[in-house]
């Protein structure tokens, strides 16, 4: 598959959402889990997104167009460190987004691989499999890890959210690693779109 991405717009606000005419696959996950460095990695562009070592930083519905399908990027959920008014917006946002979810694809649900999935990761599989919208796990910033350790914590991983090991992909921003493995389930995705 060969990628040109760009930057199409941010939406703040449901009006603003794009009605998309190709499959679009959203991207969410906890604050910091690395959205950002995954869109960069699937898109060969360093600054595509923008990435921040602190998280919370994508309050936006944010959209790039790769060509074959869209990707939406997603506020982060779950950062301690805003106002509550700021973490129900958003809620509002994420609600607002899924409730059309005909026009989402796939969702690429992100943790980092070190962590057990958090009660706001539950919730968000929760919710996914309650309106049937199919989904994978990434588990992010794998090398951070030995080799051995990646396997013990996929398997952790796809324990804690009640899937199987083939539904969880491991990946590495740093070092392109699981990229592969993304795209062909990317192609599979495009394959099976409408």
């Amino acid at each position: 598959m060969r990628i040109n991405a760009k930057f199409i717009t941010s939406a703040a606000t449901e009006a603003q959402f794009l009605r998309p005419e190709k499959p679009m696959i959203a991207v969410c996950g906890k604050s910091n889990s690395g959205k950002s460095s995954l869109i960069n990695l699937l898109a060969n562009q360093k600054n595509l997104a923008k990435t921040s070592s602190a998280p919370g930083r994508t309050r936006l519905v944010n959209y790039f167009d790769f060509g074959e399908f869209l990707l939406a990027d997603l506020p982060g959920y779950g950062y301690a460190a805003v106002s509550k008014a700021e973490k129900v917006k958003w809620a509002k946002t994420l609600d607002a987004f899924f409730a059309h979810k005909e026009e989402i694809a796939h969702v690429f649900l992100l943790t980092d691989i070190r962590r057990d999935p958090s009660e706001d990761d539950l919730s968000m599989v929760t919710f996914l499999h309650y309106h049937a919208i199919p989904f994978s796990v990434i588990a992010t910033k794998c090398d951070k890890l030995s080799r051995m350790q990646r396997k013990v914590r996929v398997r952790a991983v796809a324990n804690g959210f009640g899937l199987g090991e083939g539904n969880v992909v491991a990946t590495s921003a740093l070092t392109g690693e699981g990229k592969d493995a993304l795209l062909s389930k990317i192609s599979a995705l495009l394959n099976l779109a409408p």
